[in-house]
């Protein structure tokens, strides 16, 4: 899909959502829409499963209007059906009942039929509970079908739910309805709505600029990333995935097969639920992905929390972009945790570190780790110091990237990435100032893909450039007390130029010479007039 066609579909459900939402606000109709947006790639994923499945058994209701194939198969062919959707399983990993299909709920928003809202309801929970096996339970939880906001009374929700639905079927019909297609579309709309949000944003969406190059690092060879990108990631895991994005990037890095299995953690609800929609709407399978729902600072997953230290889940790679500077309760009892006992706690201030290290516990030997964080963990003290100091001394800091300010929807501030590894090879950390290095915007200011290959190669071959890049011995780190702040290291300021006053001083000392022959060849000019010489 071209970026022209991306912009034209994400602008045609733009407006319809700008059109629609009434009541609602922006966070609220996003849910609607976006789920909408899945049921239709599921659906067209299933039926174009079935066509190839069912051959010319598959029925043409081109002369039938308002009937789908499938319905019309499954009605001629009852005792069929269990071995047939047995094969999907096997084949798409889920089913969906003709009843609830996109094409079927789109025909019945067409015709305005008062049925719409009780068969979408019914729809959803069968997806929770039944398309994919159960392993979906609250999927659609965020949508309340029988809100207010939709109308007052059920015929009014119903009437609405039509309307919302028949723009949508309109809007897209257009397009292809490629996985890329409508993924990028999904995309698209989160970043919008995510636009739209302000500060409600940085707690599910990382700009796709800045995915791309923590997704860009992750994917080159971890001891020798100059030899370019892995062939293959068995396990990914982003701790704090919001909507999935990040995950979703480093997959398109390696290809479809080029990474085992991807794990998701989130503790927002509904992001979850975005997060588990992106992936299977990304053409993810549900056996190829877990998202968990919960908090990582407790860690609560239970796959994650392996006291054995032979069972524990080591990941190729682990990316993340954690809420900023997250106020959180450390206590006696995480004092000792498995993650944070060799290092200590991070302040209850600011869990940055607190976030880093959970992460950095489940990277394995020749992995490579990227999260985004405030600037504050590079030279803040106290117990922060601390971590940041034993994490030098072990040699697991490996590069400090500065990025420009107001870059996120969240936040004005500008925000680093560190690339940490549990095995390093040089004995130096790379500092990168890219803070100089973007296109101003309106709202948000923009990393052009020259800025975002100039960071990633600066990376992979670990160049150094006057203003822009500066490998730096630890000796030198250790003089300044283990302070990572990057302008002490690689400053971008212009040197003033050195003036030269001896030579300053001849070349006044010749100019009023020059003047003053000027002057008195002018005055002579004067005088042959008979005019009064002018003053010096």
């Amino acid at each position: 899909m071209t970026q022209e066609q991306l912009n034209q579909l994400g602008k045609t459900l733009w407006d319809i959502a700008d059109q629609l939402r009434g009541a609602m606000n922006a966070d609220d109709f996003r849910d609607y829409m976006l789920s909408f947006l899945f049921l239709r790639y599921l659906s067209d994923n299933y039926e174009a499963s079935a066509k190839k499945e069912l051959g010319s058994d598959y029925p043409d209701t081109s002369d039938l209007p308002g009937v789908t194939p499938l319905s019309l198969w499954y009605q001629d062919y009852p005792e069929d059906v269990a071995d047939f959707e047995k094969q999907m399983r096997l084949k798409v990993h889920y089913v969906i009942e003709p009843q609830y299909l996109w094409s079927n709920i789109a025909e019945l928003a067409r015709t305005q039929n008062t049925e719409l809202l009780s068969t979408l309801y019914n729809g959803f929970k069968y997806i929770e509970e039944k398309s994919f096996g159960g392993n979906f339970q609250g999927l659609f939880s965020e949508i309340n079908l029988h809100s207010e906001k939709l109308g007052r009374k059920p015929s009014d929700r119903n009437a609405k739910l039509c309307t919302i639905i028949q723009k949508i079927a309109e809007g897209i019909s257009q397009f292809s309805t490629d996985t890329d297609i409508l993924g990028d579309a999904y995309e698209y709309l989160i970043g919008q709505f995510a636009a739209g949000s302000g500060k409600k944003a940085g707690e599910f969406y990382t700009p796709q600029q800045i995915s791309t190059i923590l997704s860009e690092i992750v994917t080159l060879d971890s001891q020798e990333p100059a030899t370019g990108k892995k062939s293959k990631l068995t396990k990914v895991l982003d701790f704090a995935c919001g909507s999935g994005s990040l995950l979703l990037n480093v997959r398109k890095q390696l290809g479809a097969h080029g990474i085992g299995k991807i794990y998701g953690q989130e503790k927002n609800i509904t992001t979850y639920n975005l997060a588990r929609m992106n992936m299977l709407l990304h053409g993810v399978k549900d056996t190829e992905f877990e998202i968990h729902h919960g908090d990582s600072l407790l860690n609560d997953w239970g796959i994650l929390n392996e006291m054995n230290p032979a069972k524990k889940l080591k990941f190729d790679a682990v990316v993340a972009n954690p809420p900023f500077s997250y106020r959180w309760e450390p206590t006696d009892t995480l004092g000792e945790d498995f993650r944070f006992k060799n290092y200590g706690l991070a302040p209850k201030s600011a869990a940055d570190f607190a976030f880093l290290l959970h992460g950095f516990h489940f990277l394995g030997d020749s992995g490579v780790m990227a999260i985004i964080l405030p600037h504050g963990v590079l030279f803040r003290g106290g117990a922060e110091q601390r971590i940041r100091t034993k994490l030098l001394k072990d040699g697991h800091i490996d590069t400090v990237i500065g990025l420009p300010p107001n870059l996120f929807f969240s936040t004005g501030i500008p925000v680093c990435i560190l690339v940490l590894k549990r095995c390093k090879k040089p004995d130096d950390v790379l500092f990168i100032n890219a803070a100089e290095h973007f296109e101003k915007g309106k709202r948000q200011n923009r990393l052009l893909p020259e800025h975002i290959d100039k960071i990633v190669d600066t990376y992979q071959f670990r160049k150094e450039e006057a203003r822009y890049a500066r490998r730096v011995k630890m000796d030198e780190i250790e003089k300044n007390d283990y302070n990572l702040n990057i302008s002490r290291y690689v400053s971008t300021a212009q040197a003033e130029e050195q003036v030269d006053l001896k030579a300053l001083n001849v070349e006044l000392v010749s100019l009023e010479q020059s003047i003053a022959e000027s002057a008195g060849k002018h005055n002579g000019f004067l005088k042959e007039l008979g005019l009064p010489p002018l003053p010096c």
